[in-house]
């Protein structure tokens, strides 16, 4: 087949939560990250609202929260002014915003897929691990 278009692209996810408190491992969804080396892709759709945050995320200072998903989105987008991660090549500003770490926004486990449209594939995670996700879950499973 030799349209471009119908051809199937690799990508890497992960999904972005707020942990308000670490030692609980409580998570919220807040946003998806995803990245298609081949189609030189990396995307992350965010929840910036003050407001949606509030009612997610009760008791978090969400003006700062906020203010830290815009910097992850930021530096995702390759954003000079985002620090000299934002510099660094699509794969390694992916592995950075998505290695694991103690903080309060935290990335799950990364997923595979393949998709004809990465930017398609990002607003489908972002609908279904964000918008449609009301009910916190804990990022540490046991095994």
């Amino acid at each position: 087949m030799s349209d471009v278009s119908a051809r199937w692209i690799a990508y890497s996810f992960a999904v972005l939560c707020v942990v308000p408190h670490p030692h609980l491992g409580t998570a919220v969804p807040v946003g998806v990250i995803l990245h298609a080396r081949t189609a030189d892709f990396l995307g992350v759709r965010v929840l910036t609202d003050p407001a949606e945050l509030a009612a997610r995320v009760p008791g978090v200072d969400v003006e700062l929260l906020a203010r830290y998903l815009r910097d992850i989105r930021a530096i995702a987008e390759g954003d000079g002014d985002a620090g000299p991660v934002a510099l660094a090549p699509p794969s390694e500003r992916f592995h950075w915003l998505t290695a694991p770490r103690s903080d309060v926004i935290q990335a799950g486990p990364i997923h595979g897929g393949l998709c004809h449209d990465p930017l398609d594939a990002l607003e489908r995670l972002y609908a279904s691990h964000v918008d449609q996700a009301l009910i916190p879950t804990n990022l540490h499973r046991g095994g």
